[in-house]
């Protein structure tokens, strides 16, 4: 496989670039021109069986290699992906339409996952207790468990698969892959540094497709477990469905996160944060705060000084050095989007700046950054998720007020605020029912060595990526209980 973008996508499986054999397929574009740059055949459930017999073989040697020698590849994989970022990144700008500092960045996060699984020899060592009985040690092991699938979406296609094989492979497991239709060509420029970076044939494996391929890996007997991110209901699904195969599934869903702007908030850096949370990435991500929560006595202030911020925001295809914000994903997308500005003006909301009119190129799916003044917690465009550059202002009379609409959202992933008080932080850090909290954070985006939170319906499972959950959700503890008679004693 070379370095240029392909104009058909294979699948990575046993070593082998192969073809996938299924009766669908998908076409790849650049959203920032419509120009069609790959095409995406969907994998079998016979394609499905090979990957998973090739990853069952592979496993049963990797599992019995010391874990100094399983972290070997993944350090090499790290030089590797660190030499190839850039064009990973254009290849990310390609296929979704990012900007290459937002690609750059991404990858930059799942690197830092790859660096924190080369630490593997210590994260999967478990307690031992010498005496825990009289005359008994008693010690827990963690062992790997067969084969993983992830199944991940379109809008970090660097970064997300990242937050899954590192840890699989590192802990002892094989790995099966299925990247989203719509942006797999960085899956497989990914799969082809794994090839180099000498991992065995069949541990990592890279099949595409759509939701049949999907439920194959889900329903598959040689797959032990499941991570996925996606949409809530898609997540739901992808638990029960794992869940009743017997399989382990961490499901990371979709959220509606908000930001709460104290009165004693420094305005100007709030605003910022605000920006770059709810626009970047055109807002599709899940830790985008769409909905501002703020205080009554600063609320003119701070939607005057956002208006004036987003009016001179550069939108542009994300190769263009001045962009700050590029097209979303793809027209569809935009057109949901540009729904969802119709429903905000019918509920009754001030569209305080209309993105429609932004100045964006003539081609492309390009929508400029939204913002509505004057919403509610019962609006449509505060409660569901638009997954797109629509951002929501709410009044809120006092501080217990904003707890109280952040607490109403059925969604738990993020949060943030911004506030000088500590007593405020305090309260926000306690009460608030998310995964993940930032205080004077405009994205709270945990480190690669926490794991990455999630609650309410932003979340379906037990066990969530990155960290040391990570390492917990790929191995299961063996308890070891040992006695040894003091036989020279009994027969004294």
């Amino acid at each position: 496989m070379s370095d240029r973008t392909p104009r058909t996508v294979d699948n990575y499986v046993d070593g082998e670039w192969v073809a996938p054999t299924g009766d669908d397929c998908a076409t790849v574009a650049n959203s920032a021109t419509g120009e069609e740059i790959a095409e995406v055949t969907f994998s079998s459930r016979a394609d499905v069986d090979v990957a998973a017999a090739a990853a069952v073989g592979a496993y049963a040697d990797w599992r019995t290699q010391p874990v100094e020698a399983r972290v070997q590849p993944l350090f090499r994989l790290k030089a590797l992906l660190e030499d190839h970022q850039d064009e990973l990144a254009e290849t990310i700008v390609r296929e979704h339409g990012k900007t290459f500092a937002e690609a750059r960045g991404e990858l930059r996060r799942g690197i830092e996952n790859v660096e924190v699984a080369c630490g593997i020899p210590t994260q999967m060592q478990a307690g031992t207790l010498a005496s825990a009985a009289p005359g008994i040690d008693e010690s827990a092991v963690r062992h790997p468990l067969g084969v993983f699938t992830a199944i991940t979406p379109f809008n970090f296609p660097g970064m997300i698969p990242l937050w899954f094989l590192p840890y699989a492979v590192a802990t002892g497991n094989a790995f099966v892959l299925k990247p989203s239709e719509r942006t797999p060509l960085t899956a497989a420029h990914i799969a082809e540094l794994v090839d180099r970076a000498g991992f065995p044939d069949g541990l990592v494996n890279v099949v595409n497709g759509g939701a049949e391929t999907a439920s194959a890996l889900l329903t598959h007997d040689d797959v032990v477990g499941a991570s996925f991110v996606g949409s809530t209901p898609v997540a739901r699904s992808v638990y029960e469905t794992a869940a009743a195969h017997g399989k382990r599934v961490q499901a990371q869903g979709g959220a509606k996160n908000h930001i709460i702007v104290s009165d004693s908030a420094d305005l100007e850096f709030a605003v910022e944060q605000t920006v770059g949370s709810a626009f970047a990435n055109t807002g599709q991500r899940c830790l985008a705060n769409p909905v501002a929560v703020v205080h009554a006595d600063v609320y003119d202030a701070f939607a005057e000084q956002l208006v004036d911020r987003i009016g001179s925001m550069v939108v542009a295809p994300g190769d263009d050095p001045d962009a700050e914000m590029g097209p979303m994903v793809g027209e569809r997308d935009r057109e949901r989007v540009l729904e969802y500005i119709d429903v905000g003006l019918e509920e009754g909301a001030t569209l305080l700046y209309d993105g429609r009119e932004h100045g964006v190129p003539d081609e492309g799916a390009f929508l400029g950054p939204t913002v509505f003044g004057d919403a509610t917690p019962k609006m449509r465009i505060v409660r569901e998720e638009i997954f797109g550059p629509v951002l929501a202002l709410v009044r809120a009379t006092d501080f217990d007020e904003a707890l109280a609409i952040v607490e109403e959202s059925r969604f738990g992933n993020a949060a943030s605020l911004f506030t000088e008080r500590g007593r405020e932080a305090k309260r926000f850090r306690h009460e608030v029912d998310a995964g993940n909290l930032g205080v004077n954070v405009g994205t709270a985006a945990p480190m690669a060595f926490f794991h990455f939170g999630g609650a309410g319906e932003s979340f379906f499972g037990d066990l969530h990526a990155q960290g040391d959950d990570a390492v917990r959700f790929y191995t299961d503890e063996r308890v070891y209980i040992e006695r040894w008679p003091d036989v020279g004693a009994d027969s004294a």
